[in-house]
């Protein structure tokens, strides 16, 4: 009998530069953020896949997560998904009973059964044209469970810096939930360092009487009135403007947990 036939994967190849611990904070991030959706085993979820797409040359984002998300839920299975098949090829000695490594894009290679709780797609987007992000979502959420999430966002090559659109699986589709602003500190801070990664869809729009734009003028006013701060060390000046920022009517997560990590949600008006 002929092996069953796959979808050509949908996209386009990407350079594939990768370092270890890139992803770091993402996963952090996922961890303090809704922990519930990572540990979920009824059902639908009881064998629902994480999915890393666009992990690399390398899998080392793959297998990083894998070990880190597995801190909540030992038996979660993870998929790596590249549209490169050398990319694939040289990553199946990593692969084991929980991890996997296909051949894919947007269609993500689902075998018969399976699901999955959430999507992280780093550095994919940002070579394609702003109108295009839109069926790229979609077509990533159609695979999605209920509840699900798509983190999908842009980092600098070693992850110092990102931010990525959180999508959150509805009964109409895909919603965005918030956007999420992730540092480690390391190239210091400023509002203004994280526009050079916006997402596809927010980096041609730094302009006024964009949300986007808004925002931003708001956080550097609001870390200009902080700057005292600063001499209490980074973190604590980045915490000072996130909570300056909520009372200039800015919809942020003010909770330590994390801001404390340099990680803030915004909440964008619908």
């Amino acid at each position: 009998m002929p092996a069953p036939r796959r979808t050509r994967p949908h996209g386009q190849i990407t350079r594939g530069k990768t370092a270890r611990n890139r992803l770091r904070k993402a996963d952090a991030f996922l961890i303090l953020y809704d922990p519930a959706l990572l540990k979920r085993r009824e059902g639908d979820f009881a064998h629902a896949l994480y999915v890393d797409l666009g992990y690399g040359a390398e899998p080392f984002t793959t297998l990083e997560s894998a070990a880190r998300l597995r801190t909540l839920h030992p038996a979660l299975p993870v998929l790596g998904v590249e549209i490169d098949p050398e990319r694939v090829a040289a990553a199946q000695p990593y692969a084991d009973a929980l991890t996997h490594f296909r051949l894919g894009g947007f269609n993500l290679p689902l075998e018969k059964g399976e699901t999955v709780r959430v999507i992280r797609a780093f550095n994919v987007l940002r070579q394609y044209e702003e109108h295009e992000v839109g069926p790229a979502w979609d077509s990533l959420g159609a695979s999605l469970l209920p509840g699900g999430l798509l983190l999908e966002g842009t980092s600098d090559p070693f992850g110092r810096l990102w931010v990525a659109n959180l999508l959150r699986k509805g009964d109409t589709g895909l919603g965005l939930e918030a956007v999420v602003f992730g540092t480690n500190f390391r190239w210091g801070f400023e509002p203004a360092l994280f526009q050079p990664v916006l997402p596809k869809n927010f980096i041609h729009r730094m302009t006024p009487g964009e949300p986007v734009y808004e925002f931003f003028e708001d956080w550097k006013a609001a870390a200009r009135a902080v700057i005292g701060v600063k001499d209490l060390g980074l973190r604590q000046w980045f915490i000072a403007s996130a909570e300056q920022l909520a009372q200039r009517g800015q919809r942020v997560d003010v909770r330590r947990k994390l801001l404390s990590r340099g990680l803030l949600v915004w909440r964008p008006e619908r």
